[in-house]
This record gives structure tokens, sequence and C-alpha cells, in this order.
């Protein structure tokens, strides 16, 4: 069931972000005043378009699928602890020093041959 809650929340986030990337600002009217659009400054909405109906959709999906994981996700108590005996801790005795570096040997001096 959470695996089914998890892909329907992905992809309904994922639409939110692209119809909100697909519509105007809200200033786009004002900018475009000054740049000689037919537009008034403040614009008239009049009826809301599809687009921000499709938002208004995708963002009341997106937040009830974020409640109903939280729901799901308080029921399941899994934690990293979860199973694990308490045992008496065991003290852990330093490394011993390490001892000091010997002089390294005299590399082998290749042989001379003999003439």
């Amino acid at each position: 069931m959470t695996t089914v809650i998890i892909i329907i929340h992905v992809i309904v986030c994922l639409a939110l972000i692209s119809i909100v990337l697909l519509q105007h600002g809200k200033g786009a009217g004002i900018g475009a005043a000054f740049g000689g659009s037919s537009q008034t400054v403040f614009g008239s909405t009049g009826a809301a378009p599809f687009l921000a109906k499709l938002t208004a959709v995708a963002a009341i999906l997106f937040m009830l699928t974020s409640l109903s994981l939280t729901f799901l996700g308080r029921h399941q108590e899994v934690s990293v602890m979860h199973g694990l005996k308490s045992k008496p801790t065991t003290q852990q005795q330093a490394p011993a020093p390490a001892k000091p570096a010997e002089k390294p040997a005299k590399p082998n001096q290749p042989a001379v041959p003999a003439q």
C-alpha cells in the first residue's frame, strides 16, 4: 500500500512542478504594460483558467498523499535500534604503539659480470 502511494505521490509532484512552470506569472500584466501591451496594468482574471484549476487539484492530491504517507509511516515502527539487545559494553583496548621504523636495508647491488 505504501509503495502505491509513494508512486502516486512522485507522479503528482512532477505534474505539479510541470503545471506551475507552464503558467504565466501574476505580474505578467504589469511587466507587459511597460512594453506597450494592450492588457491593463492589473489585468482582469475573470474565470480561473484550466491550468489554475489543474494546479489546485494537483496541490490537493499532493497534500493528501503526503498526509497518508505520514500516517502510514507512523504505524510502522522502523528503527535502526529495533531488535538490538542491550549488551554490556566492553572496553576496547588501545592499539599497541607502533614499533619504530627500522632503517631500510641497502638494496642489492647488481652483480657486475666479470670480463
